[in-house]
C-alpha cells in the first residue's frame, strides 16, 4: 500500500499512535499512551494552534500581515510557531523564564519572537506573564491576543480530534483516561467529548505538587499556591477560564521528583523519549493503575517529545543539582563535588593540549575552569579569565599548550576538611581542589556548595 503522502505540515497534525505499556508496573491495568510526541511540531498542543488560528481567521480577528500574540510557559507556542509560519502571520510569545532553553532555540529557529518575563510571580503582577501577553495586544497595531486559556476553540480541538481517536483506537473500550491541566483544553474537550459518547469514562487529574487544580477538583475551593514546580507546561495558581473540572473523578498530585524520575524510566524501559509533563501524567496513571481491584483500560499521554529537556530532566548533573537523583554518600566533602573525577565524570584538559582545546571543551560541556592534567595528576587549573589573559594581545596563542595559560598555584583541600574551610578559598577567587592521599578527587565551585546548601534546607 502507497504512503500517504501530505500536501503540507498542517495535514500531519492529530492522528496520533496509541502504544500499550509493556515494561511498567501498571497492576491489574492495561495502560496505553497516546502518542502526542509525534504531531509535527512535537506536541500534543499542535491541534489547538491549529484550531485557535483558524478560528481566528473564520471569526475575522487576525488580517493578513497581523501579529499574533500569546503566553505560553509550554508547547502552546510551538503549536502557534508551526501554523503561524505556514500562514504568514507574525507570532511574539511571552514566556516565564523557567522554559526550557531547547524549546526557546526552537521557537526563535521557527521565526516566533520570544520575551521572557518572570516565573515567581502571578496573576495581577506586572510582569505575570499572561498579563504582560495582554498588555501587548492593546498596544502593537492589527494584533491578536490568542489567549489559549480562555478561548473556547482550545477544549474544541480535543472534544473534535483527540477525544474521539483515542475512542477509536481503544474500539470504544475504555475505562479512564489520565490528563492534565495547563490551560484545561484537553481535560474540557475530553470531558464533553466522554459526557456524551461514554459516560463510564472516569476522567483522572494529575498535576504537579504546588499546583492548585487538584485541590480545587476535589473541593471546588481556590487555594493559595504552595510554591513553584519545575514541570512545564501544566499546573496552575489559578483556574483557567476554559477549565471544566466537574466530571474530574480521582486526582493525584506528583512531586517533581516523581515525575522527572518516571520521566527517565519510561525512556530505559518502554524507549519513549518524553518531557516532563508527561513524567506528571504517567505517574499518576500508574498511581492509579496500581490501586484499582479490577482490570481496567486506561490511557495518559505522552504530551511532548523529551528532546526538548536534554538540558534538564536527560542531564545527570541537572538532576543531582536539583537532589532528584540520589548517589553514593560519604559525609565529607565528596558529598559536593558535582563531577567527580574517579567516576571519570570531570572535564578535564591534558598539558599537552593546546589552550583552544580547553576553550572547547568548557563551551561544550558548560563549565567555566577545567583541571590540566599531566600523568593522572592535577597540574594546574586554567578558566576564562587565565584564556582571555593568554589570547587578548596574542591570538595565536590560542594554539599553544594550555599550560601557559593555567594557574599552578592550586589550593587543595584534604576530602576531611570541614566545609567552611571551602569559603577561604572562595573569598580568594579561587576553586576547591579536594584531593584524598594526593589523589585528585575534583572540583569543588560555588555553585556546587550553594547546590548542597539548598538540599540541607
Amino acid at each position: 500500500m502507497a504512503p500517504q503522502i501530505c500536501n503540507n505540515v498542517l495535514e500531519m497534525i492529530g492522528n496520533t499512535p496509541l502504544m500499550a505499556v509493556r515494561h511498567l508496573d501498571t497492576g491489574p491495568c492495561k495502560l496505553f499512551l497516546k502518542l502526542e510526541n509525534q504531531n509535527p511540531g512535537g506536541s500534543i498542543k499542535d491541534r489547538i494552534g491549529l484550531y485557535l488560528i483558524e478560528a481566528a481567521e473564520r471569526e475575522g480577528k487576525i488580517k493578513p500581515g497581523g501579529t499574533l500574540i500569546e503566553a505560553t510557559a509550554g508547547n502552546t507556542g510551538l503549536g502557534l510557531a508551526l501554523v503561524a509560519g505556514q500562514k504568514g502571520y507574525r507570532l511574539l510569545l511571552v514566556i516565564p523564564d523557567k522554559m526550557s532553553q531547547e524549546k526557546i532555540f526552537h521557537l526563535k529557529a521557527m521565526g516566533a519572537e520570544v520575551q521572557l518575563t518572570r516565573s515567581d510571580v502571578s496573576k495581577g503582577h506586572p510582569e505575570y506573564y499572561r498579563d504582560v501577553a495582554e498588555r501587548l495586544a492593546g498596544e502593537i497595531p492589527n494584533s491578536f491576543y490568542v489567549n489559549q486559556f480562555g478561548n473556547p476553540a482550545n477544549p474544541r480541538a480535543h472534544e473534535e480530534t483527540t477525544a474521539p481517536e483515542i475512542w477509536k483506537q481503544t474500539d470504544g473500550r475504555l475505562d479512564a483516561v489520565v490528563c492534565g491541566v495547563g490551560t484545561g483544553g484537553t481535560l474540557t474537550g475530553l470531558s464533553h467529548f466522554f459526557a456524551r459518547t461514554a459516560p463510564g469514562v472516569e476522567i483522572v487529574l494529575s498535576d504537579p505538587a504546588g499546583s492548585i487544580l487538584a485541590q480545587y477538583a476535589k473541593t471546588g475551593k481556590v487555594v493559595p499556591a504552595k510554591g513553584g514546580w519545575l514541570v512545564e507546561g501544566i499546573g496552575g495558581d489559578s483556574i483557567p477560564p476554559v477549565a471544566d473540572f466537574s466530571r474530574v473523578g480521582p486526582t493525584y498530585t506528583i512531586p517533581d521528583a516523581e515525575a522527572f524520575r518516571t520521566c527517565r524510566e519510561l525512556l530505559r524501559k518502554e524507549g519513549i523519549i518524553a518531557g516532563t509533563s508527561t513524567g506528571t501524567l504517567l505517574a499518576g496513571a500508574l498511581r492509579y493503575c496500581r490501586e484499582q481491584k479490577t482490570p481496567k483500560r486506561v490511557v495518559t499521554f505522552v504530551c511532548d517529545s523529551g528532546n526538548k529537556y536534554l538540558s534538564k530532566v536527560y542531564n545527570d548533573y541537572w538532576m543531582l543539582d536539583q537532589g532528584f537523583i540520589e548517589r553514593e554518600r560519604f559525609g565529607d566533602l565528596r558529598d559536593l563535588i558535582a563531577r567527580r573525577h574517579w567516576e571519570r565524570a570531570s572535564v578535564t584538559v591534558t598539558s599537552t593540549e593546546p589552550v583552544l582545546a580547553a576553550l572547547r571543551r568548557m563551551k561544550l560541556y558548560d563549565v567555566s575552569q577545567l583541571p590540566v592534567m599531566r600523568d593522572g595528576k592535577i597540574v594546574g587549573i586554567v578558566d576564562e579569565e587565565d584564556i582571555l589573559l593568554e589570547v587578548f594581545e596574542n591570538p595565536e596563542h590560542f594554539n599553544e599548550p594550555v599550560t601557559k595559560a593555567m594557574a599552578s598555584g592550586l589550593v587543595t583541600v584534604p576530602v576531611d576538611a570541614p566545609v567552611a574551610q571551602l569559603m577561604e578559598i572562595f573569598k580568594r577567587g579561587m576553586v576547591a581542589i579536594v584531593v584524598k592521599d594526593n589523589e585528585f578527587l575534583g572540583l569543588v565551585t560555588r555553585i556546587d556548595l550553594l547546590n548542597w546548601l539548598r538540599r540541607r534546607v
